[in-house]
């Protein structure tokens, strides 16, 4: 078994984005909810440069991107954009780390993956950066070396954090069928050759040497047997989505040691069930794929099924403790 799946995860926490636009509100949210594994709050509703594409923008190195109508474009220097990304990074961050005091345990941290990346930047003739070889190389090595600054920058600040990359990768199935529209909308890019996905993956996940990465995708059909070769320690999926045609893809992953994060809440306002019914659906895949009841908690983290930024911040709280509750209960009661 690897480093990376030896790391001890928490039953619970959160995706990433919450809604509203105060940073210090957003992290004692965060961090309150889940005292044993907090994370780094983003909040798109601040506008451009706080929207995932854009946050992540930020942090590349020796590239820049700045908005057009149509969305992020790659450009020669740095911009206002830029710079409004960036600041509010640094928001988000003091305020994390004001109330993240002595704190020692798991801490996660979110960035774009390099394909959702690649799938949602253009390029300066307007195609998505997905379109050239050369430049997708170029952005993965240029967030390969930002992630690395960023996860130093945490560290510095969080020095008893024991911290876990995510990449956010909801393009990447739209990448590996080519699914993903070209500028005119009347075409769709060519699919990118698997084993490139994955050495591209790969390079990326490297960055965080020694620590685990997971890799986020509330869209279906998450390519599960892909990103565990690209040595993901774990994957988080919303739960709602699996269909059969996943059980052996899961249960292999189970069993070589990648952990789940099993989005078992709704990401928007809606009456919430009692947390046992929220991962009745866990237990039964779990009945159906054969495996031990009592290696649940060991196997599965629980989280809201995507990022809350469309929710209220009640539901928001409400949502975020519902998950503390309903991992509670799949320890409790593994059968």
């Amino acid at each position: 078994m690897s480093e990376n799946t030896q790391f001890s995860f928490a039953p619970a926490t959160g995706i990433g984005s919450l809604p509203g636009g105060d940073a210090r509100e957003a992290a004692k949210t965060a961090t309150g909810s889940f005292e044993d594994f907090p994370h780094l709050p983003e909040l798109p509703a601040r506008g451009p440069g706080a929207d995932m594409i854009g946050r992540t923008a930020g942090m590349l190195v020796e590239l820049y991107a700045h908005v057009e109508p149509s969305g992020w474009r790659l450009g020669d220097r740095p911009g206002r954009d830029t710079k409004r990304a960036r600041s509010w990074l640094g928001e988000d961050l003091d305020a994390l780390e004001e109330y993240t005091q002595g704190y020692e345990g798991p801490l996660k941290v979110q960035a774009v993956g390099p394909w959702t990346l690649a799938a949602n930047l253009e390029l300066k003739n307007g195609e998505a950066a997905l379109s050239d070889p050369g430049a997708c190389r170029d952005l993965a090595a240029s967030l390969t070396e930002g992630l690395r600054l960023h996860l130093a920058e945490v560290q510095r600040r969080v020095p008893g954090a024991r911290l876990v990359l995510q990449l956010d990768e909801p393009s990447l199935t739209a990448v590996l069928r080519g699914q993903v529209r070209t500028a005119s909308g009347y075409r769709t890019h060519r699919a990118v050759d698997r084993q490139i996905v994955e050495s591209v993956l790969r390079d990326v996940v490297g960055v965080h040497d020694g620590g685990p990465v997971v890799v986020h995708s509330c869209a279906p059909d998450v390519p599960f047997a892909l990103l565990r070769r690209a040595g993901v320690a774990a994957i988080s999926f919303d739960f709602s989505l699996l269909t059969e045609r996943d059980d052996e893809a899961i249960g292999e992953a189970v069993e070589g040691g990648t952990r789940l994060f099993a989005g078992v809440v709704p990401g928007t306002d809606g009456r919430l069930s009692d947390p046992a019914g929220s991962v009745m659906g866990v237990r039964t895949l779990w009945r159906r794929l054969g495996l031990r009841p009592g290696l649940l908690p060991e196997a599965v983290t629980v989280t809201p099924a995507c990022g809350l930024a469309g929710a209220s911040p009640e539901y928001a709280r409400a949502a975020y403790a519902h998950c503390v509750r309903a991992a509670r209960s799949l320890a409790d009661n593994p059968e």
